[in-house]
């Protein structure tokens, strides 16, 4: 008897068996992304089936307001070719419905996501950082407490184009991380960003500061914290100072992908952004 095809819900457990294919790829996600991303939207995860066994996945995530994001399409590479894949992209679409989605596409899917509506915005370029340790750090950095967080997310809003107040709780909270500020003279947060552990080394992100001495200055002290151990960074290609930064560090291309949004992109100052959150959540 033939299995039958269906599409489910995630759970927590099948979100991490899901960030374990994602692994498998490539994609190195961090240790403890699954209960930052269930926090985000727990009914934005889709699991496709053949019979009982899992066969696929995608995230289709709502922030409040009217913005979504698509992540962590795939299929077991036993199974595709069989229009598994297309059944759960359809399922993501239809449950964002008519909001503004984003999702970073991958160089060999980028043509299908074109076919849907999807318009790059703009490449992101993935950068491995390996080298010693610095050996101080600029004091206006501190350590982000929980008595930032309000402040926080105040400038969060600014740079990214959905409420996701619930996701940066638990982002900032991940086992292992880090979470760094830089305040400016008057007090006011200028800058910050997280950094986490992964399946190999960290990464970092968001990486989000008003100037490229600011991030500069946040870059050196996350180096400090991840002593010797690769850091990856996510970078937007049109942020040039960003770039530059990269190119002064000795960093190493090894990834890219193409932002890209249905219908339009939202208007975002990619000046400031140094270091995207996830390719999974935007």
């Amino acid at each position: 008897m033939q299995q039958k095809f269906h599409i489910e819900r995630m759970d927590r457990e099948r979100l991490e068996l899901a960030l374990d294919w994602a692994a498998a790829e490539g994609w190195n996600p961090g240790l403890h992304d699954a209960a930052s991303f269930f926090a985000a939207d727990p009914g934005g995860f889709f699991m496709g089936f053949l019979g009982d066994e899992p066969v696929g996945s995608i995230s289709a995530v709502s922030y409040p307001g009217d913005f979504g994001f698509i992540g962590l399409y795939i299929v077991r590479p036993e199974h595709r070719g069989k229009g598994f894949g297309l059944k759960l992209w359809h399922t993501a679409v239809e449950h964002l419905g008519e909001r503004t989605v984003g999702l970073d596409g991958v160089i060999e899917r980028q043509s299908s996501y074109a076919r849907s509506g999807f318009v790059t915005a703009h490449r992101n370029i993935r950068f491995e950082w390996t080298g010693p340790a610095a050996l101080e750090a600029d004091p206006a950095v501190r350590g982000l407490e929980p008595s930032d967080f309000g402040e926080l997310l105040a400038y969060d809003a600014a740079l990214f184009p959905g409420g996701r107040d619930e996701f940066l709780r638990a982002w900032t909270g991940q086992p292992g991380c880090t979470g760094l500020i830089y305040r400016s003279d008057d007090g006011d947060i200028a800058g910050y960003g997280l950094l986490r552990p992964c399946r190999t080394g960290h990464k970092l992100g968001p990486l989000f500061a008003d100037t490229p001495r600011i991030a500069a200055s946040l870059l050196q002290a996350f180096r400090c914290h991840a002593g010797n151990g690769s850091i990856f960074i996510d970078v937007p290609e049109p942020n040039t100072a960003a770039l530059q930064l990269a190119a002064r560090h000795g960093m190493r291309r090894v990834f890219e992908t193409a932002r890209m949004y249905t219908p339009r992109a939202p208007s975002l100052p990619l000046e400031r952004t140094f270091g995207i959150t996830t390719y999974e959540l935007g």
